[in-house]
């Protein structure tokens, strides 16, 4: 009993014990701070110091390389697929305006129109007969769309207003804003004239807003079979409008044409082997692969980019009294892993839809082409990651990062600017400008002045009908282009050289410039110094939480015992 009393009575002094030590508990401190730094450091090197610093193989730098490789092969290929299916819908577009199309001559659709009351029966006329013979007439392997036992037919469609009686001698009209649809059927094979096929038609010119005419054709994409793909089944939907909504006596006549591809329901290819169709789906499955690798190892980084965060957080708010900047907060957030982590996840998803395209599942070649392109350039915009771990190379991507505040500020006000000038010339310029009847022109021909590109034609196509409008326009022009391409441009390529400079500046002196940057330049190991391969356990990143849990404790402790 006694020997307990004195060991009690050795524990209760006022002594601290010997883990509580002040001096025991600096160099333990100094140590986990230390740890933190090498840490730190250890994070932002690039592959070839983490490979001296730990032996570890720069595997997601290796990872990269074989994807960008092969994300390319497969790009290339769609890319191939893709630009033979596109080629087959424009030239059918072009094969349809020349075999309905009376009169038709290459590029003058802008000026294909009728201006008499005979010129559109004959047109409307034509387009029934060219139908009733299309499989004489044809070159293709075009079809009539079946449903059942029965062809669908052309369908001849007029809008008009429901009634109306116009005067313009007279300067008086009176109208009934309701439109009213009138539609026609002509089934196909029987090919007799318009008078014969609907005796009963007729086109009432002074109200009628347009004449439809719509018809459905099949065609079998051949071509993709010399690539050892299966050919496509298309449906094409074509629809001739006549318009007289302006009721100038000029009625357009455009040519539209909607595709719809489909899967072959039966089909056979003999002297070709389903081998590459096979080794196809094979390599996409292997990109898939690949790309889960990429990201999962990407995320571990971003992962632990976090935790460092946090470590160092807690160290500056527990240990120094300080906050963390979001700045510095963020620089533990790779960029570069979040666009790999994007990129990889459009490859994957683009990938499983070009699979699906191969063994005809789906057919929407847009989209998987969306996918996989902003998928191959983000891999490709990717690179310039490692390039920024040489010194010289390194600045365009501090000056970008480093400008991009003050450049999205600075678009913002320019583009409230901007956006003024197209709203104006789109209103006071429409009418007599054909660059400016939409929003749309107004800012594709805007944005051309600013690059100095088709000054002289904007200047002299203005018509001079109305000599105000013809000084505005001068004075409109005049005022654009003096303000954005001798102000707001070289302001803009302003703040691009000063922050260039300045990150020029820093690179030369080799001060820290911030407090994340002072807190890792103490640490001075080098990546071959063997420092890094030291035991994690002993870090200060998995004891740090929970020694600042015991300390809280025990504060909490000797307020209770003093309480």
């Amino acid at each position: 009993m006694e020997d307990r009393s004195d060991l009690y009575d050795l524990y209760t002094t006022n002594a601290p014990p010997p883990w509580e030590d002040p001096q025991h508990q600096c160099l333990e401190d100094q140590d986990n701070v230390e740890c933190l730094r090498r840490k730190i450091k250890y994070y932002f090197m690039n592959p070839c110091e983490k490979y001296h610093a730990r032996g570890r193989k720069p595997w997601k730098l290796i990872l990269q390389i074989i994807k960008i490789a092969i994300i390319t092969i497969q790009l290339v290929s769609f890319g191939l697929s893709n630009q033979m299916v596109v080629t087959f819908k424009e030239e059918n577009l072009m094969t349809f305006k020349h075999l309905f199309l009376k009169d038709y001559a290459d590029g003058g659709m802008d000026s294909y129109a009728v201006y008499r009351q005979a010129d559109v029966y004959d047109h409307i006329d034509y387009i029934i007969k060219q139908y009733g013979h299309l499989h004489n007439i044809t070159v293709g392997n075009l079809a009539y769309e079946k449903k059942g036992d029965f062809y669908t037919p052309l369908s001849v469609c007029q809008d008009f207003y429901r009634n109306g009686t116009i005067f313009p001698g007279n300067d008086t009209f009176e109208i009934d804003a309701h439109v009213e649809t009138e539609c026609f059927e002509v089934y196909p094979m029987y090919n007799p004239s318009l008078q014969e096929t609907l005796p009963h038609f007729e086109l009432h010119f002074k109200r009628m807003l347009s004449v439809k005419v719509t018809f459905v054709l099949k065609a079998i994409n051949l071509q993709t079979v010399r690539n050892r793909e299966l050919p496509d089944c298309y449906d094409f939907t074509v629809i001739i409008t006549f318009n007289n909504q302006a009721h100038s006596g000029r009625i357009k006549i455009d040519l539209e044409n909607d595709v719809d591809i489909n899967e072959c329901r039966d089909w056979k290819v003999a002297g070709a082997s389903a081998r590459n169709i096979y080794l196809t789906v094979l390599f996409d499955c292997l990109i898939i692969i690949t790309c889960i690798a990429s990201l999962a190892l990407c995320t571990r980084s971003v992962i632990n980019g976090i935790q460092l965060q946090f470590a160092y957080t807690l160290y500056s708010q527990n240990r120094c009294g300080q906050k963390v900047p979001w700045s510095d907060r963020l620089e533990f957030v790779n960029g570069w892993y979040i666009l790999i982590i994007a990129s990889d996840t459009l490859t994957i998803v683009g990938s499983i839809l070009k699979i699906e395209i191969q063994s005809k599942v789906l057919t929407n070649y847009d989209l998987c082409s969306i996918f996989l392109g902003i998928g191959t350039m983000f891999v490709w915009t990717g690179l310039i990651r490692y390039m920024g771990y040489f010194r010289k190379y390194n600045i365009l991507i501090l000056t970008l990062r480093a400008a991009f505040p003050n450049v999205i500020r600075f678009i913002c006000c320019a583009g409230i600017i901007y956006l003024s000038y197209c709203f104006c010339g789109w209103v006071v310029l429409g009418p007599y400008h054909e660059k400016f009847r939409t929003l749309n022109t107004v800012s594709e021909c805007l944005f051309s002045l600013i690059n100095g590109d088709d000054m002289y034609p904007t200047f002299k196509n203005m018509k001079q009908k109305s000599s105000l409008v013809w000084v505005f326009s001068r004075v409109y022009l005049y005022s654009f282009v003096s303000l954005f391409i001798y102000m707001i441009l070289s302001l803009f390529i302003t703040i691009i050289t000063d922050t260039y400079d300045t990150i020029k500046q820093q690179q030369l002196s080799g001060i820290p410039t911030s407090e994340l940057q002072k807190f890792m330049s103490v640490c001075k190991d080098l990546p071959n110094s063997g420092m890094y391969r030291l035991e994690e356990n002993s870090c200060f990143l998995n004891c740090c939480v929970n020694r600042c849990r015991k300390h809280q404790e025990t504060h909490q402790e000797r307020l209770t015992s003093e309480a």
